[in-house]
């Protein structure tokens, strides 16, 4: 069971979401999510005793041409396969190197932007798109179901 407290930079998009999922769907289901400007994320983490993600310098930040996404993944050994296929469509839509990778990527980075420019913080913005996510789960499982 992973930490209560997670700290990221506000104005969450796609990375800053999807992570949030990954972790209330398979890490830890009590989560609480903070988004701080980034020059305080630091000072939060260690205040809070909240985990750093997504952010400068934080363990669980882009890898390469990987994304935080990505970094949990490995890092909390999660091997359900439709996740692993879920994290190639955040980095196609989260990663500048990794655009057009995978189709979905352009429209996940799409929604996500809507759905910052229509929410009134983060927060609300994490509600509304945790179905999204969801929605999104269950394709890819639908259609790994189906096989090649």
């Amino acid at each position: 069971m992973g930490p209560l407290k997670w700290v990221t930079r506000q104005g969450a998009k796609v990375d800053r979401v999807a992570c949030p999922w990954l972790i209330l769907r398979f890490i830890d289901k009590e989560a609480e999510f903070l988004f701080v400007p980034a020059e305080e994320v630091d000072k939060v983490a260690e205040r809070e005793g909240a985990v750093p993600f997504d952010t400068k310098g934080a363990k669980l930040g882009h890898r390469g041409r990987e994304c935080s996404f990505d970094a949990i993944v490995h890092d909390f050994a999660v091997k359900d396969p439709a996740v692993l296929e879920l994290a190639r469509i955040v980095r196609a839509a989260d990663v500048a190197s990794e655009r057009g990778t995978a189709a979905e990527g352009a429209g996940l980075e799409l929604l996500a932007e809507g759905f910052r420019r229509i929410a009134k913080d983060d927060h609300e913005n994490l509600r509304l798109q945790l179905p999204a996510y969801d929605a999104l789960f269950a394709a890819i499982q639908a259609r790994q179901a189906k096989g090649p």
